[in-house]
């Protein structure tokens, strides 16, 4: 069985490697063949924003491990950049017992989630990072995890951190994050009829998803944020999924700005990728704009604002009233919302100052 080496880079096992189809190598002779330094298993199966601002790590495992391969479990498989990753897996029985009958060098778990930190306890491998299941409960592998394990249970601790999330997940595996960009794959092949004449495309992506409402901006300051950017140049184009649909068609209507609809995640991230500044609140759409490296206008509002790297492209607009909801899904103070004390005129001149 010398004819093979499954220690390969390249060897996948059920079917020839792209060598030797397009060359006919063999592995006797082969002049490809890589010898995989470390097998390497990330676990972060959601949500849609934090997996695609876990991508960061990429770079750093490559660079730290040349020839190493990298296989990830995630519930969002198409957000992820396929052509920097080995093996892409979902959190489905089929794909959980081939990775529990894999040997790897290292896990790193980064969520605190109870179906990941299970799976992270069965994986055979020597080095571990992140969280498991002790106790039947989440709870950090190591002291390295321990700071950021602590911050999601307490407010108070979590309120004072001044780490962004991309250093508090670099601390986690051991290293030093140097400003790592995000990986995001984008289809450059489809195009876009948007009637801009030339003008500045601000996108405005008006979701905040069902459960953290405690993020919403009343559509009522879209429709006026519309108005001021389109009588000073600017052409507004309306973000967002199925569930802002009729939101923004109604925005659209009163204000008129240009709204497309929605569409499937890989046109929406095309989409994203027209727009030379992205207004949003913390959600997959923020990530996206970090992804893509647009200028960005961030809404928050019950989050830690330290928590989010911006990569110098952009800025944090915050009420001017202070939000005593933190880090809750719905507003829970019976004397004012804080969203209704965040002014159009506040992120108009935060959009002008970042698009200059």
């Amino acid at each position: 069985m010398d004819i093979y080496h499954s220690d390969c880079l390249f060897f996948d096992g059920t079917k020839p490697c792209k060598q030797h189809k397009e060359e006919n190598v063999k592995c006797g002779s082969c002049k490809y063949y890589q010898k995989i330094s470390k097998k390497i298993l990330i676990i972060k199966l959601g949500a849609i924003g934090d997996v695609i601002r876990t991508t960061p790590l990429l770079p750093k495992l490559r660079a730290e491990y040349p020839s190493c391969q990298i296989h990830w479990v995630t519930d969002f498989p198409k957000i992820l950049p396929d052509s920097k990753i080995d093996k892409i897996y979902t959190y489905k029985t089929s794909d959980i017992t081939i990775l529990q009958q894999t040997p790897f060098d290292i896990c790193i778990n980064l969520d605190k989630d109870y179906n990941a930190c299970a799976l992270m306890n069965t994986i055979n491998a020597p080095e571990k990072y992140g969280f498991y299941l002790e106790n039947g409960v989440p709870a950090p592998v190591n002291k390295l995890a321990e700071e950021k394990f602590l911050t999601g249970l307490f407010d108070d601790i979590n309120i004072a951190n001044q780490k962004s999330y991309q250093e508090e997940m670099f601390e986690i595996c051991g290293y030093k994050y140097n400003k790592e960009e995000y990986i995001l794959d984008c289809d450059n092949s489809i195009e876009w009829k948007i009637n801009n004449n030339g003008k500045k495309i601000i996108g405005l992506n008006t979701g905040c998803g069902n459960r953290w409402t405690s993020r919403l901006w009343a559509k009522e300051n879209w429709i006026d944020l519309c108005k001021e950017l389109i009588v000073n140049g600017y052409h507004p184009l309306l973000l967002g999924g199925e569930q802002e649909d009729k939101k923004n068609r109604s925005i659209s209507k009163k204000s008129g700005a240009e709204y497309l609809g929605h569409f499937s995640l890989k046109e929406f991230i095309s989409l994203c990728n027209q727009c030379d500044v992205i207004v949003t609140a913390v959600t997959m759409g923020m990530h996206l704009a970090i992804g893509l490296k647009k200028n960005l206008v961030l809404m928050n509002n019950i989050f830690n604002p330290y928590e989010f790297d911006l990569y110098g492209r952009g800025e944090i607009v915050q009420p001017d009233k202070e939000c005593t909801c933190f880090f809750s899904p719905t507003c829970k103070n019976e004397n004012y919302f804080c969203m209704e004390h965040l002014p159009v005129s506040k992120i108009f001149n935060a959009v002008e100052r970042t698009i200059k």
